[in-house]
């Protein structure tokens, strides 16, 4: 037999309702997906799954109701952002490896800055750079 738990969007604080069992306990809320965690839709059977990937707004899924709250949070990214917003966030179950709660960790996110830049620093040409002294040297 599940209940609702209450969840807000870390975006936007759009509020949410999730029925689920009691046993599961909740590790974090976080608009990105932890690393080495797998996620299933709310629509799954995600009580075997390591956490819940949902879509702000989006109820398509049975036990799984937004309630129209929005709550003031700190940690909202967007205060101002209409709710909802429509964008996924992460609720993420405790895991246990080797006997001991895993910490969780955002997924490695590789950026490409600018394009073809310079292959090494601006500045004088090395050792043979600079005024030279007597003889050349």
């Amino acid at each position: 037999m599940g209940f609702p738990v209450s969840y807000y969007c870390p975006h936007c604080g759009a509020v949410v309702e999730l029925e689920r069992d009691g046993y599961l306990a909740d590790k974090s809320v976080t608009p990105y997906p932890l690393e080495g965690w797998s996620y299933a839709d709310p629509t799954d059977d995600f009580e075997d799954a390591e956490g819940v990937r949902l879509s702000c707004g989006e109820s398509d899924a049975p036990g799984l109701s937004w309630t129209g709250d929005v709550v003031d949070a700190d940690d909202v990214e967007q205060p101002g952002l209409v709710s909802p917003c429509g964008r996924e966030f992460y609720l993420s179950f405790v895991r246990y490896e080797d006997g001991r709660e895993v910490e969780g960790v955002p997924e490695s996110d590789y950026v490409v800055i600018g394009g073809r830049g310079p292959s090494g620093p601006a500045g004088p040409g090395g050792p043979n750079a600079g005024p030279r002294g007597p003889g050349g040297l």
